[in-house]
């Protein structure tokens, strides 16, 4: 009923519409008999799908992966999900700017990276000819170690490679009674020097890094901290050797295997302890790109390490790209 009612308004419409509208308008409706009957069904087109070609209502997908800061981002996403490491940091080797960061003000064991500060302030306090005698307890230090004998004196020269490179604990403590009288006073001066290059979260209480109540230190310290022990050429020097003799013919390797496994790497230091994890701070550098890495709390350092340093130089490709198309935008408009 209801559809042979609606066939007989719409033939009124036909009727009316042959004076009121143009002709072909009217021919173009259609009539009762076409309005009750069922719409066949649509066979599928053999062509490509309308959705294949416009994408998916509300589906974006197209556009996020054209867009770089949407690749950026979701890869960031990835590499902090994938971490090992309880807290890390990324920042810029020249402006300082943060590009990555899990948990950066997190405080830990910082385990033997706080050897940076050791090895630093052996450099400038103490002379290059100068010589260090060792205490037993200097020699009683557990490993990492070049089992120091405690009737000898060493030069200054082979300790602070011993430190920054073998990560020799005994050496690390004979230089702090060298320079402080005790391992206590020196850890004092070592927070001093963290305090003045703006790490306020480090507290020093040993000059190895192994594990002591109070003691501790964050991804961003650590990261502020060899940035600036880094713009001592000496320290820089040291960092980048792989190995080293003493002059008692003592071969020291270099305990940071990214200098020959990840690309563009200048200096680093490596850390252990059960407390702290596996820890790491350093520099990388890939043409004028530089950035600093730091870890801690990491279960799979070397991995966690390349993962940090492919999307630090990723990010700061993208970076000059964007900053280059603003200038480039810029100088069009105001021209």
């Amino acid at each position: 009923m209801h559809s042979s009612f609606t066939a007989r308004i719409l033939t009124t419409l036909v009727l009316l519409s042959s004076t009121l509208l143009p002709a072909d308008w009217a021919s173009a409706m259609p009539t009762p008999k076409e309005i009750d009957k069922k719409p066949a069904a649509t066979a599928p087109s053999p062509t490509t799908p309308v959705s294949r070609v416009l994408g998916k209502y509300r589906d974006f997908s197209r556009y996020k992966k054209a867009d770089p800061g949407y690749a950026l981002s979701t890869a960031q996403a990835r590499v902090v999900r994938t971490l090992s490491a309880q807290s890390a940091i990324i920042v810029d080797g020249a402006s300082g700017e943060t590009l990555l960061a899990k948990n950066p003000h997190k405080p830990r064991q910082p385990a033997s990276t706080i050897k940076v500060l050791t090895g630093i302030i052996a450099l400038k306090a103490l002379g290059q000819d100068d010589t260090v005698a060792v205490s037993p307890k200097a020699a009683r230090q557990p490993r990492s170690k070049v089992y120091l004998d405690h009737r000898k004196h060493y030069p200054v020269h082979d300790l602070i490679n011993a430190v920054l490179l073998a990560s020799a604990n005994d050496a690390s403590v004979a230089l702090a009674e060298k320079i402080a009288g005790s391992e206590s006073s020196f850890a004092k001066i070592m927070t001093l020097r963290a305090r003045l290059w703006g790490a306020r979260e480090t507290v020093c209480k040993t000059a190895t890094g192994l594990t002591a109540n109070g003691q501790q230190s964050t991804a961003s310290d650590l990261a502020l901290i060899f940035k600036h022990a880094m713009d001592d050429e000496e320290f820089a020097r040291r960092m980048r050797r792989i190995k080293a003799r003493t002059v008692e013919g003592k071969l020291l390797r270099n305990h940071n295997k990214a200098l020959w496994e990840v690309e563009g790497a200048v200096g680093g230091k490596t850390g252990y302890t059960s407390a702290a994890r596996q820890t790491y701070v350093g520099k990388f550098k890939r043409g004028e790109d530089e950035i600093i890495i730091a870890l801690m709390g990491s279960e799979r350092m070397w991995s966690d390490l390349k993962e940090l340093a492919e999307y630090g130089f990723l990010k700061k490709q993208i970076l000059a790209a964007e900053k280059s198309a603003e200038s480039m935008l810029v100088a069009e408009i105001t021209r």
